[in-house]
């Protein structure tokens, strides 16, 4: 079965000129060519999956065919190789030794630290005042994996360098990560800042586990839970590293977007101020209230649905076949989770806000593959159930006190790199 080429391919570039300029709207118009579609990243061949039954089969199914990708690779120099980038048995070694840090008294802990963190922020705003929320969300979002990471006041220099640093390490690792691989040796201002980034962030950590090591306690943080378990040092900071950039991107704009959709749709925010009103009565939020939010669950999944990552990459470690097409050993799978949570075959009107959709009814109908906003399978986000609760938690804190309100004559517009980011986000704090 021969596999169709997308348009817009460049000579020696292939796509990647088309999804640097177009990101999102190249990838999710790719469906229309097909289940899997041929891309090129520079001269090298990729196979863009667009149907929730292949991806499904590539995430879940046919998972032990495959392993991390190109993407990846270009990261693991940088970052290491922790959770997010390692594979085959050190992946699986590594993810049973971090499971208990995710265990449920470990996450009511965390939960905690959630709420008074959102708490604290929420004090600081004055009534009438435009705050940027993008930027508060990416200060709550570092503040939360930072304290849980690190419980000592040299962590709290770790998390200072954190809202420092992580946001270049991002946002430039996406764009080297689809760029030929001589683009990340210019001397551009652009790789400068990622390198020097990467550097800080690599000596804070390693300072941080050589402190915890002249004690050796637990601390009832992330880190002890790391160290005690017997990983080395440079293992530790790999992944370190790796929850500090896999577990404040991904939540900090999901929060940004949360008030940014609430405050467009005065009947949903009416609807989540009802239910927190109810549930927590005027009280401060705890983790035993998550399960009775269902409505600000609904809430917070349809924003991930509407702004999740761009792609995941993966790579065949045998041939597979895929949909009827045969991929050789070593071929490199795109999956896009934006593609996926936009294709109006599994959301009719993909690119209206709905929190009904995942009403239980609804929800059932979901076909599986369709919605992964932390991939899905064996290589699912270990920090899936910390990042949810943070989400409900958060937004629970902020609604019971505030209501936040688009500033007039500030359109916001969406900038892209490995997810969707608000240009500027400003919105006015109204007590309610």
């Amino acid at each position: 079965m021969s596999v169709p080429v997308a348009p817009g391919r460049w000579p020696f570039l292939g796509h990647t000129p088309a999804l640097l300029r177009q990101r999102f709207a190249f990838t999710d118009a790719l469906h229309e060519h097909g289940e899997i579609v041929e891309l090129r990243l520079g001269p090298a061949p990729v196979y863009f999956v667009a149907s929730p039954r292949l991806a499904h089969e590539v995430l879940v199914t046919e998972g032990p065919k495959f392993r991390k990708g190109a993407m990846f690779d270009k990261f693991r120099p940088f970052v290491g190789n922790g959770l997010v980038l390692s594979n085959g048995d050190f992946h699986l070694r590594q993810r049973r030794l971090m499971q208990p840090a995710f265990h449920r008294d470990r996450l009511a802990a965390y939960a905690d630290i959630m709420r008074r963190a959102a708490a604290d922020l929420a004090a600081t705003w004055q009534a009438g005042e435009a705050r940027e929320v993008e930027a508060d969300m990416q200060s709550l979002a570092v503040t939360i994996v930072g304290e849980a990471l690190f419980s000592t006041g040299l962590g709290k220099a770790a998390i200072e360098e954190a809202r420092r640093s992580i946001y270049v390490i991002i946002q430039q690792g996406m764009i080297r990560a689809l760029s030929p691989k001589f683009v990340e040796k210019l001397p551009v201002p652009g790789n400068r800042r990622f390198d020097e980034a990467i550097g800080r962030m690599q000596e804070i950590v390693l300072e941080v586990i050589r402190d915890w090591r002249r004690e050796g306690t637990d601390r009832g943080d992330l880190l002890s839970t790391l160290l005690l378990a017997g990983m080395t040092d440079e293992q530790a900071r790999d992944e370190v590293l790796t929850l500090l950039t896999a577990g404040i991107e991904t939540t900090a704009l999901a929060l940004a977007w949360t008030f940014h959709e609430l405050g467009r749709h005065a009947d949903v925010e009416a609807r989540v101020h009802a239910e927190v009103d109810a549930v927590l009565g005027g009280r401060p939020v705890t983790v035993e209230d998550l399960t009775r939010l269902t409505y600000v669950r609904q809430v917070v999944d349809e924003v991930l649905r509407l702004y999740p990552l761009w792609m995941l990459m993966r790579r065949t470690l045998t041939d597979v076949d895929l949909g009827g097409v045969r991929l050789p050993e070593g071929a490199e799978v795109i999956v896009s989770p934006h593609a996926l949570h936009h294709d109006p075959a599994s959301f009719p009107d993909p690119d209206r806000f709905d929190p009904g959709r995942w009403a239980p009814e609804r929800a059932a109908a979901v076909p599986k593959g369709a919605f992964v906003p932390f991939g899905a399978g064996t290589r699912q986000c270990i920090g899936n159930r910390f990042a949810q609760n943070e989400l409900v938690i958060t937004v629970a804190t902020v609604a019971a006190r505030w209501r936040l309100v688009p500033v007039a004559g500030r359109p916001v517009r969406v900038k892209f790199t490995s997810a969707a980011y608000p240009d500027s986000l400003p919105m006015t704090a109204v007590p309610r």
